[in-house]
């Protein structure tokens, strides 16, 4: 079994903050918008070291997305940084309205998706975001795995004229990809091949896939690994394929079932190829805080459950 796995972990928002004050002093129309979480984030680096293009915008989240709407139409590429909770939640209504349907040039940062948020407890988690964001239309939705990957779809974002959500997470994660990645709007990555069934994963639950895949293997089951970062654009060639090829899918995220990657792959499978399917992430129910590996058992999104899951839906092919 081949996987890109690696003992070395990286914090997401080491790569962010790294990659934003670059963009800010390359590029004199990058301005950072800091819903005053600046420290959680770590785009303080940017009011350190070029404060010129920070502004602190407060607990105001609907004021600051606004802000940031009237900025971009003077030219401006405003980068818009809190938990992801505030974002799809609270600022929801802003950001549908005045950037969403124009489709305009703002970027949005979500930090602290899904459980695993430090203790800060369910008001402060986002299992829902993925669900809101690619419901709204002009919207682009990415959830990278690992810090080159955080690195890699900003840069695509930068690039990018419309609006786009990036959901990025608290803790350090395994490097899986090489410095030369080169990410794709709309394409998936397969990260393992296999034959008996394919896991189709994003963001932080694909190291765990791969664990996931890791284990299964040696119980002589052959798992597809295939990681999506875009959610919206979904590559719907790499999940028609997968369905032929191995007959049946788990999903993984670390995110509500409902709405999120399961529903997305189960929309284009009901569609074009349906076979046996199951998803793994959040039950229809409220979160609480705890230490990760508890959280991850309690809402059977670990690795373990990621395996159970396989086993369960190979019994439906």
């Amino acid at each position: 079994m081949k996987t890109l796995l690696s003992d070395k972990k990286v914090s997401m928002r080491d790569a962010l903050s790294e990659t934003i004050l670059k963009f800010t002093q390359e590029d004199e129309n990058v301005y950072v918008l800091d819903g005053d979480l600046a420290t959680s984030t770590k785009i303080d680096i940017v009011a350190n070291e070029n404060p010129k293009k920070f502004l602190q915008m407060g607990i105001a989240e609907q004021n600051m997305m606004s802000v940031a709407a009237g900025l971009t139409t003077t030219g401006i590429q405003p980068w818009t940084f809190t938990f992801a909770a505030f974002l799809a939640k609270r600022a929801i209504d802003q950001i549908q309205v005045q950037i969403a349907q124009p489709k305009l040039n703002v970027k949005m940062v979500g930090g602290y998706s899904g459980l695993l948020t430090g203790l800060t407890g369910k008001t402060h988690q986002a299992l829902e975001d993925i669900a809101i964001f690619r419901s709204l239309a002009n919207m682009v939705v990415l959830a990278p795995a690992d810090a080159t990957e955080v690195k890699k779809v900003m840069e695509f974002a930068r690039s990018y004229d419309g609006p786009v959500y990036i959901r990025l997470a608290r803790d350090a994660y395994p490097i899986l990809f090489p410095n030369d990645y080169n990410f794709k709007l709309g394409k998936a990555v397969t990260l393992n091949e296999g034959t008996d069934v394919t896991i189709i994963s994003t963001g932080t639950q694909t190291s765990r896939s791969l664990e996931a895949a890791e284990k299964l293997e040696a119980e002589g089951v052959s798992v597809a690994v295939v990681h999506m970062p875009s959610i919206k654009p979904i590559d719907k060639e790499a999940i028609i394929k997968a369905a032929e090829t191995t007959g049946a899918i788990v999903t993984a995220e670390e995110h509500s079932i409902i709405g999120g990657l399961g529903s997305a792959v189960a929309e284009v499978l009901v569609e074009e190829k349906p076979v046996p399917m199951l998803r793994v992430g959040v039950k229809d129910r409220n979160s609480e805080s705890g230490p990760n590996e508890q959280m991850l058992e309690k809402y059977e999104i670990s690795p373990n459950h990621v395996a159970q899951a396989v086993k369960d839906v190979l019994k439906k092919k």
